[in-house]
């Protein structure tokens, strides 16, 4: 009954990620998340390559688990659709790589949502009003071309005369340790190990694309699939329960 029971609770985080990754569907960079379980401890009645009696040894034990649990949710950082929107300030990022965001309270955040905007102060911004970092510059008034190169090369044209600067990426070695903070950022943690910075088509980092935005990589088919699965294990541990109760309704009717 209790194994049951952490599979019941098990399934129901399966479902709640699995749901999450749909509803995220049209989140631009938005990256799906697995469900990783394992099994919980044993119970060892009679263990295995004990002497039987007679001078030989057991092959095989007696051993019983006690159900399962979540080990992780972890992160896919496979690569979403490319969708071309024509606007100078939507970048994609094909490849490694994450922009630099920074928080009010001056901690650097990571997103690979390209939708930038440009701020009253002519700061490059996310659609929430943060401002975005990786070498990004002021834009200033009268600007009337932006143009970003694969390598990430800005170049600003404006009543000003020509301006121009180099972006910058950011890379962790491990991505799927990195923790969702919701509005499509990420923050660094001792898992994720620490960030380390490079120019765009270099040393492995990922290429920027003008006019382009990376979508979700969820696969809705996909995670129809995943969640008829998870409902049939709720099912079955459900009804394991179910047949637990009833032995034990029939143990306490012959007591």
């Amino acid at each position: 009954m209790y194994s049951a029971a952490t599979g019941m609770d098990a399934q129901q985080i399966n479902l709640n990620t699995i749901s999450n990754n749909i509803a995220n569907v049209n989140t631009v960079g938005f990256k799906k998340a697995k469900v990783e379980f394992q099994d919980l401890f044993y119970q060892n009645q009679s263990p295995a390559g004990v002497e039987s009696g007679d001078g030989n040894v057991t092959p095989t034990g007696i051993e019983y688990g006690n159900g399962a649990e979540v080990v992780s949710t972890a992160k896919v950082f496979t690569q979403g659709q490319m969708i071309q929107t024509g606007a100078e300030l939507d970048l994609a990022i094909q490849g490694d790589g994450f922009l630099e965001v920074q928080r009010p309270d001056g901690e650097s955040v990571y997103t690979r949502d390209g939708a930038l905007k440009i701020g009253p102060d002519g700061r490059v911004m996310t659609s929430s009003g943060l401002p975005v970092l990786s070498g990004f510059q002021p834009i200033p008034q009268g600007t009337t071309s932006i143009s970003i190169s694969a390598s990430g090369d800005v170049t600003v044209i404006g009543a000003n005369g020509t301006q121009s600067y180099r972006l910058q990426l950011i890379r962790f070695p491990n991505p799927s340790g990195l923790e969702s903070l919701g509005g499509n950022l990420y923050q660094e943690t001792a898992g994720s190990g620490l960030p380390e910075t490079g120019s765009p088509g270099e040393d492995g980092y990922g290429t920027t694309l003008q006019g382009y935005l990376e979508a979700s990589n969820v696969n809705v088919v996909e995670e129809m699939v995943n969640m008829i699965l998870a409902q049939r294990a709720y099912e079955m541990n459900s009804k394991s329960i179910q047949t637990s109760d009833e032995m034990l309704q029939v143990i306490s009717q012959l007591t």
